[in-house]
C-alpha cells in the first residue's frame, strides 16, 4: 500500500506541474514543482526502505510436482517393467497408458486397420507408378502446348492468306477495268484512223477538182 501512496503523490505532482495548478495553504502556495519533488523524494525513501525488507518465498511448486523437491526428473516407463512414480494428480488410467508401449500401440492400430506387408508393398508400387506417370505428364503437356501453338499459327496464316486473296481480287478488278478502258481506247483510235483516211480521200478528191479547175482556167486564157 505504501508504494501506491508514494506513486499517487508523484502522479499528482506531475499533474499540477503540467497544468500549472497551485494549492494555497494560508500564506503558503504549493505548486506542481513542490508536489512533484515531494512525491519523488517519498518514492526514493520507500524504495530505500524496501531494499532491507526480507524476501518472501515463492510458490511451493514442489507440492504439485514432487520431483522439484528432490531435484531428480521423473522417470517415465514406456516399455513395461516397474511402475512409474506416482504423482499427486495421476490416476490409475494414466498409469496404465504410461505402461503401454508405443510400438505395441502402432502394431494394434495397423492390425485393426488390416494393414500388412503386402498392402504396404502395393502402396509403394502405386506410388512409384504415380511418380512415373507424373514424369510423363511433362512431355505430354509440352506436346499439347506445341499443338496449340501450331494451331494458333495456322489460324494466323489463314487470316493473312484471306487478306492476300482480298488484295488479289481488288487488283484483278482494277486490271479488268484497265483492260476495258484500253479496249475502248483502241476502238476510238480505229474510229479516228478511219475518219483520217476518209478525210484523206476527200482531200484527194478536192485536190483533183481543184487541179481540174486550175487546168480549165489556164486553157481558157
Amino acid at each position: 500500500m505504501i508504494y501506491g501512496l508514494g506513486a499517487s503523490v508523484v502522479i499528482l505532482g506531475a499533474l499540477f506541474k503540467l497544468l500549472h495548478w497551485e494549492i494555497s495553504l494560508g500564506s503558503i502556495k504549493l505548486g506542481g514543482g513542490v508536489l512533484l519533488a515531494t512525491g519523488l523524494i517519498t518514492e526514493a525513501i520507500i524504495f530505500a526502505i524496501a531494499a532491507f525488507e526480507p524476501v518472501e518465498e515463492g510458490l511451493h511448486w514442489e507440492r504439485v510436482f514432487p520431483e522439484l523437491a528432490g531435484g531428480e526428473p521423473r522417470q517415465l516407463n514406456f516399455a513395461g517393467g516397474a511402475a512409474p512414480q506416482q504423482l499427486g494428480y495421476q490416476n490409475e488410467q494414466e498409469t496404465q497408458l504410461l505402461r503401454e508401449s508405443l510400438s505395441e500401440k502402432l502394431d494394434n492400430i495397423l492390425r485393426e486397420a488390416h494393414i500388412d506387408a503386402e498392402l504396404m508393398n502395393s502402396l509403394a508400387k502405386s506410388i512409384r507408378n504415380f511418380e512415373g506417370a507424373a514424369r510423363n505428364i511433362g512431355p505430354a503437356a509440352d506436346a499439347v502446348a506445341s499443338t496449340q501453338k501450331y494451331g494458333e499459327e495456322l489460324t494466323t496464316a489463314a487470316v493473312h492468306l484471306e487478306a492476300l486473296n482480298s488484295l488479289y481480287r481488288i487488283q484483278l478488278e482494277r486490271t479488268e477495268l484497265q483492260v476495258n478502258a484500253q479496249e475502248g481506247m483502241v476502238d476510238n483510235l480505229n474510229s479516228l484512223n478511219a475518219q483520217v483516211n476518209s478525210f484523206k480521200e476527200h482531200l484527194k478528191s478536192l485536190n483533183t477538182v481543184y487541179g481540174g479547175m486550175l487546168s480549165a482556167m489556164g486553157g481558157a486564157r
